[in-house]
């Protein structure tokens, strides 16, 4: 899969593009649309969308632009546990996905957004609505700044 990631945001089709605020965009280093890539024998497994390299942060998030109503909580959350695995085999020992944003493709339409969260919280998924902001990546590189494991940054 090496050879099918982009610069930038090239991998991204433009009208997630705009689930990025203009702020971060240029802080992405590299993109993989894993969707499609990952679809081959695939077709009826959940697939995340887009993998993002962070430069400044040197790190890898997810980012799912998807519908934000109740019934779709499940599904987001099939999504990232089937990009786990399916990614397993791709990824160079020892890196590993800082963040899952589910970021919202229009309204939140969460009934109970308190319970919600606190699905996606359990499930290790950030959503965020409407779109991924610097604030966002702030709170993230805060968490990673005071990670334990080998290898980050203290």
């Amino acid at each position: 899969m090496l050879g099918l990631v982009e610069d930038g945001l090239s991998a991204v089709s433009g009208r997630h593009r705009a689930h990025l605020a203009d702020e971060i965009k240029n802080a992405f280093t590299d993109s993989l649309e894993i969707d499609e890539n990952l679809k081959d024998g695939r077709d009826r497994e959940n697939r995340w969308d887009y993998l993002l390299g962070h430069g400044a942060l040197s790190c890898v998030i997810g980012m799912e632009p998807h519908t934000a109503k109740d019934q779709e909580v499940k599904t987001v959350i099939r999504k990232k546990q089937s990009a786990q695995q399916q990614l397993r085999e791709h990824l160079q020992k020892g890196t590993r996905i800082e963040e899952w944003y589910w970021v919202a493709s229009g309204k939140n339409r969460f009934l109970d957004t308190e319970k919600t969260r606190r699905l996606l919280d359990q499930n290790g998924i950030c959503f965020i609505c409407p779109k991924l902001h610097a604030k966002d990546l702030a709170n993230l590189k805060e968490r990673l700044d005071q990670a334990p494991w080998p290898g980050r940054r203290r």
